[in-house]
């Protein structure tokens, strides 16, 4: 059995020059015929379905109804409803970084802060720091607005600070994108000295960075480390935070903070998009985050995926051929994969199938010459003992490609 992916056929209609840089998602086409239900599949970036709060969003969304129905189907602002706006500032003031309301933009997940950031601050040709990896789906919004890639390596500290200042040797760069905390794919962590290391140079060079945070909240050992936003004190960091990866990814509110003005350019281009993130969500969240307990939630989170990193590791280290090595995450849902020397995961991906297993190969993850012999694997969606079993059948593929 391969894994076909369907190409579509040409359109009638020529599109906009942009679609020839855009290309279709690997993982979200991977996950076409990876989720089968006799596929034990490590491909998506998906959250325990079992720890989603189900009654307690259910009630607010009874609550927001029955209470102020015809407010929460009406059109509203742009920036967002207000007493959402009021919690996320509270909250992220208590994890170390002060905004005040009025610099809390409501978006459709954090994807749309990537979008938005772009559409703000990219022309065509601009460049854009990115790691190698870096998260497939920002790599997508940045070469739909026809923007260049200025590549810095990677390692166990995140992003290569060493590599930052080469890139001035070219055209100047418009924008760092980075996710410090559990990196997608990498699953490592951008180290303190580097975080001040960044921001100094953005500072100097008055480049934004752009703080993608998702999976911040999802530390299950080691110390928090402040966010780059919190460390700015001269308006060069937006910030961008979820409930997709906390409460559930259904439910599409995130959240972009950064300077007033970055912050009202964020909010015109938003007008033109969507006009608002759903007001039912909106209030639905606002209502149930008035009284439920989101810090034990978290606790809750944390505990299941660090289990359920520690069974992953210990299983890819009972399975594993020799040759092959991974990371160790700290937090988040990924850990990043290499595999056996002359190895590609392009070619394993099928075979791996055929023994009912699965996970993203590593090559779209790299914005420039795509190296094939890493993969991703996820498992926060995964029980301990489904993961062991997992690792099993893949450590067999890898064995017998040997």
């Amino acid at each position: 059995m391969t894994a076909a992916i369907s190409i579509p056929a040409p359109p009638a209609v020529p599109l906009a020059r942009r679609m020839s840089r855009m290309k279709a998602s690997a993982v979200r086409e991977i996950l076409k015929v990876a989720e089968r239900p006799d596929v034990l599949s490590f491909a998506g970036g998906l959250p325990a379905p079992e720890l989603f709060p189900v009654e307690a969003i259910a009630q607010a969304h009874a609550e927001v109804f029955a209470e102020e129905g015809r407010a929460a189907l009406q059109y509203s602002t742009t920036e967002g409803y207000g007493p959402l706006r009021e919690w996320i500032s509270s909250h992220l003031g208590e994890r170390g970084l002060r905004v005040a309301v009025d610099q809390v933009l409501i978006t459709n997940g954090s994807q749309q802060g990537i979008d938005l950031v772009a559409k703000v601050m990219l022309d065509p040709g601009d460049v854009v720091v990115v790691e190698n990896p870096s998260y497939l789906a920002a790599l997508q919004t940045f070469s739909g607005y026809e923007a260049s890639y200025a590549v810095v390596g990677s390692d166990d500290d995140g992003m290569r600070v060493d590599e930052l200042e080469g890139l001035l040797h070219g055209r100047k760069p418009k924008l760092i994108y980075l996710i410090p905390n559990f990196q997608n794919p990498k699953g490592t962590t951008l180290s303190l000295e580097r975080r001040h290391a960044i921001l100094r140079f953005a500072q100097r060079h008055r480049i934004l960075i752009l703080e993608d945070n998702p999976y911040g909240e999802l530390r299950f050992r080691g110390e928090h480390l402040p966010s780059l936003a919190s460390l700015d004190d001269e308006g060069v960091v937006v910030n961008l935070g979820t409930f997709s990866k906390t409460l559930a990814p259904g439910l599409r509110i995130g959240w972009a903070v950064g300077p007033r003005e970055l912050i009202r350019a964020l909010t015109v281009v938003k007008q033109s998009a969507d006009l608002h993130t759903a007001t039912v969500a909106q209030r639905a969240t606002a209502r149930l985050l008035s009284r439920f307990d989101y810090n034990a939630h978290l606790d809750t989170l944390r505990a299941v995926y660090g289990e359920r990193c520690l069974a992953m590791l210990a299983s890819l280290e009972k399975h594993m051929p020799p040759g092959t090595r991974w990371t160790q995450p700290d937090g988040g849902m990924f850990l990043w994969a290499e595999l056996p020397r002359g190895m590609s995961a392009d070619t394993l991906f099928p075979l791996a199938l055929e023994k009912r297993v699965a996970f993203v190969p590593g090559a779209p993850f790299f914005a420039t010459r795509p190296r094939g012999e890493f993969m991703r694997l996820n498992y926060s969606n995964r029980p301990p003992e489904l993961i062991e079993e997992g690792m099993r059948r893949l450590g067999a593929v890898i064995a017998s490609q040997q």
